[in-house]
């Protein structure tokens, strides 16, 4: 594992009384994407508590390694080798893309703190301005996600999708360069490095659990002390709870990060709106489940864990497990 540590931040104006003198060491994979995201958070740390945060750059296996990222174990490989760094002490605090982490607990590690969710929506970024419905028969669309290539060939089963590895800029580049006439992507992640202007549509179906939204892990042990105040002053209860209520109905489907499932839940008012989708990996059969939950009613593990055995028993009724890999499902 290679490790880099970034320099010092120059100290902010104080909101408050500051919970220590010692800068946090944020652990975050190198990429531009994660980099970026993790120095939102830096800064919003310090905004909110007047302490320094400075970043630490960790390289996992997933990073150097090529090849189908299904086939690697799904996204988690990248939380792991971040994970095994905060329990060696070589960083504080972690920032991943919730979306990525698995729902399963991490002995020694707690969530800290899921600030404002971004904009969880995938959106198009295609050749000449084209939409979903405009691309023409055959055309190359690049993601590697089974969620998304099994709602593509739901919705385009003539398109050719290919599996694509790589970061944000070089997938793109696989459209300019000619080798792909779109890809899919996620909506956060590009407005998060400023790469708006390549998006040609912004894709109305479900996503994956917590997308959009940011995981800032901690120690248990520190959970409760300076570190975790500081993590929690940029808590945002409205995100947690929705994005915790997306990653319940994986959990108890027991489908991991790179299922073809896709999960929403939005507050309206006083309501959560939940919507989960189970697609066969060819996108020919899927079978929905939809609830509005009070606010209230999914405040809690144990409430959001039972609405989600509740929305995950609609699913199995409706076949989900007769044509989706959704291992334990099988009752």
């Amino acid at each position: 594992m290679l490790r880099e540590q970034a320099p010092r931040l120059p100290a902010r104006p104080r909101r408050g009384r500051a919970v220590t003198r010692t800068a946090l060491r944020l652990g975050t994979r190198a990429s531009l994407l994660a980099t970026t995201q993790s120095q939102l958070v830096a800064d919003a740390i310090t905004a909110a508590t007047g302490v320094p945060v400075e970043l630490v750059r960790i390289t996992s296996e997933g990073d150097v390694l090529t090849g189908s990222l299904a086939q690697m174990g799904g996204t988690g490989v990248f939380a792991t080798a971040l994970r095994d760094a905060l329990l060696r002490g070589e960083c504080d605090l972690l920032v991943h893309s919730m979306k990525d982490l698995p729902t399963a607990p991490f002995a020694g590690i707690v969530v800290g703190a899921v600030p404002v969710r971004a904009p969880q929506r995938d959106v198009l970024c295609a050749r000449d301005g084209l939409t979903l419905a405009t691309l023409p028969p055959g055309a190359r669309v690049g993601t590697g996600s089974p969620r998304r290539v099994a709602q593509l060939r739901a919705r385009r089963p003539d398109l050719d999708v290919r599996d694509i590895r790589g970061n944000v800029d070089s997938r793109l580049r696989k459209v300019t360069d000619g080798e792909l006439d779109a890809v899919v992507l996620a909506e956060a992640g590009l407005r998060r490095i400023g790469r708006d202007a390549a998006i040609t549509e912004i894709l109305d179906w479900p996503t994956s659990a917590a997308q959009g939204a940011l995981a800032v892990e901690v120690r248990a042990e520190d959970a409760e002390g300076e570190i975790g105040r500081a993590v929690r002053a940029v808590n945002d209860a409205d995100t947690q709870l929705c994005a915790e209520l997306e990653r319940a109905v994986l959990r108890s489907l027991e489908a991991g990060c790179a299922a073809p499932v896709a999960i929403d839940a939005v507050r309206v008012g006083d309501e959560v709106t939940l919507v989960a989708d189970v697609h066969a990996p060819d996108g020919a059969r899927s079978v929905r489940a939809e609830r509005r939950v009070a606010m209230a009613d999914a405040g809690s593990d144990d409430a959001r864990a039972a609405v989600a055995a509740d929305v995950v028993a609609e699913l199995l009724a409706g076949g989900a497990a007769d044509f989706a890999d959704l291992p334990g499902t099988a009752r």
